[in-house]
């Protein structure tokens, strides 16, 4: 069970939920916790937007989320998505009328930084780390009219802990499960951002990659997730592994509210030197789906990246053929990436992994705090019964011993090159296409904190947009045996509105039936 919204309990969940009511209905707040009865959602008009300036129902809307969060998110079967709520939700839904995201819902991975609540990467070592500060990011969002709701589970420092770690666990959240199968994973790391958008907790929520954990917890979990150029979003006061590919991104129900979510939280950033390099330009990105279109547009499937599942293979070809039948021309490109791509991108993460984190934890106001990798490695030996009872830290140590800047520059020349320059940008322009797609990933697989992940053969080609700082958005495309599969779209540096119409015009051409989440094991019948 979540131990933070245990500790919260359920009477003081629906206290908010009564707050809220309140609120909607213009009366004063009762001043004792109290338990009300209100619904899992707010039913409007038909073509009335339940978030939108014209609808009046900012606060239901929020009591309903909140009660959703209460209902199927505790529990010894809740998914264990989200690891603390805010306390002024109610003040927040007040001050956003007028705004571009009024009252729009949006829960945040723990790792992001969020004035209200603490930032802990899911670590027992932070779990006091109160900055009192908002990332940039968050602070767009905000400006924007958007709610920050609360924090969300993930995998443990954002996954880089140790490589036989179980995607969606934490010390601080424990476990989180899958909606459409609670036996399922829901990959990682930001794992709670993505079964909490599934689940409906809220209307959208902040994710983080590096390589894969925005797009890979948005397939499984049956979502849009969207991993922005390196530089559209700045990564200031999110707890870091490594500059040359964090980055933060949206995770929602569709690809028009993803393009609204990233314009809220696009910008420049003076402390983060890549967001200078952005284009200076600001670009409306859900205003430019307006019109989107499949038709004439080249698209090349990378065949290798499809994988040897006869299953995801089918529902990916229907996904081709709804493309084609909207006009756009497939054309199939065979590659495959070079096995030193990824060993160089591994020098590159743990060089930037020693020295990120050293300076983020150095940055950190509070007191009694860890200050460095170093001191992350001590606590969790000192606390192995809690921090290492399902896996250990040899990443952690790993990077501890790389030192070496001169294997390191090369290593960064070297992946950035093969998976940019002689990766993504050599095939789009041999072949003449706008965008790359394949297979995200293959369905979740079942959770296995004993033995670690183990995911379902070799499906996708995300890290060759991961490495290279380039664009990557996952659509839903369907389903194997009822659990969701997505589709990659992938194209070059700054091409991120680009790529966003293209899956926004997929996205109307879909035939297939998604699944919804049914909040139990899965069984073989769905």
């Amino acid at each position: 069970m979540n131990h933070r919204i245990a500790a919260l309990s359920r009477i003081a969940l629906f206290s908010i939920a009564c707050t809220l009511a309140a609120c909607a209905q213009g009366q004063t707040a009762p001043t004792r916790p109290a338990v009300v009865i209100a619904p899992e959602r707010v039913d409007l008009p038909a073509g009335v937007d339940p978030i939108g300036p014209q609808s009046g129902m900012y606060e239901g809307y929020a009591v309903g989320q909140v009660v959703r969060i209460v209902r199927y998110d505790d529990g010894p079967d809740g998914l264990n998505a989200v690891i603390a709520l805010a306390p002024d939700i109610t003040e927040q839904v007040r001050r956003t009328r007028g705004l571009p995201l009024a009252g729009r819902t949006v829960l945040v991975k723990d790792n992001v930084e969020t004035r209200e609540l603490p930032t802990t990467a899911g670590s027992l070592a932070l779990e006091g780390n109160m900055t009192g500060r908002d990332a940039p990011l968050i602070a767009r969002l905000r400006a924007a009219g958007g709610v920050v709701m609360g924090k969300t589970n993930l995998s443990e420092w954002a996954n880089i802990r140790d490589g036989n770690s179980t995607s969606g666990w934490s010390a601080v959240g424990g476990l989180t499960r899958n909606p459409h199968a609670i036996d399922r994973n829901t990959c990682g790391s930001s794992s709670g951002s993505g079964a909490a958008v599934a689940a409906g907790f809220a209307w959208a929520a902040i994710g983080t990659e590096t390589d894969g954990s925005i797009t890979c917890p948005a397939s499984v979990n049956g979502i849009v997730g969207f991993k922005p150029s390196i530089g559209i979003v700045s990564r200031t006061h999110v707890v870091p592994i490594s500059h040359s590919q964090d980055t933060a991104g949206p995770m929602t129900q569709t690809v028009r509210d993803a393009a609204m979510l990233l314009g809220a939280i696009a910008g420049p950033d003076p402390l983060d030197r890549a967001t200078l390099d952005a284009p200076k330009a600001t670009i409306d990105y859900a205003a430019a789906l307006d019109g989107a279109t499949l038709q004439g547009k080249r698209i090349g499937v990378l065949t290798n990246a499809i994988g040897n599942d006869r299953r995801v293979k089918a529902v990916f070809d229907q996904a081709v053929a709804d493309m084609e039948a909207a006009g756009a021309v497939i054309v199939p490109i065979d590659f495959e990436p070079q096995g030193e791509m990824y060993s160089a991108e591994l020098t590159v993460l743990l060089y930037e992994l020693r020295t990120d984190m050293d300076a983020y934890l150095q940055g950190l106001p509070g007191k009694n705090l860890p200050r460095s990798l170093a001191d992350l490695v001590a606590f969790n030996k000192a606390n192995a019964d809690k921090e290492m009872r399902w896996f250990g830290q040899s990443l952690f140590e790993q990077a501890l011993g790389t030192t070496d800047e001169d294997a390191y520059r090369q290593a960064r020349a070297l992946s950035e090159r093969l998976a940019g320059k002689e990766g993504i940008d050599k095939l789009l322009a041999e072949n003449d296409v706008v965008a790359l797609i394949a297979p995200t990933v293959g369905p979740a697989w079942t959770s296995d904190l004993v033995n670690g992940d183990h995911y379902n053969g070799s499906i996708g080609a995300g890290s060759l947009a991961a490495i290279a700082g380039y664009p990557h958005l996952t659509v839903p495309m369907g389903a194997v045996e009822g659990l969701p599969v997505g589709l990659s779209f992938m194209g070059t540096k700054w091409q991120d509105a680009e790529i966003l119409r293209l899956g926004a015009a997929y996205e109307k051409a879909r035939t297939a039936a998604l699944p919804t989440p049914r909040f139990r094991r899965w069984s073989g019948n769905d």
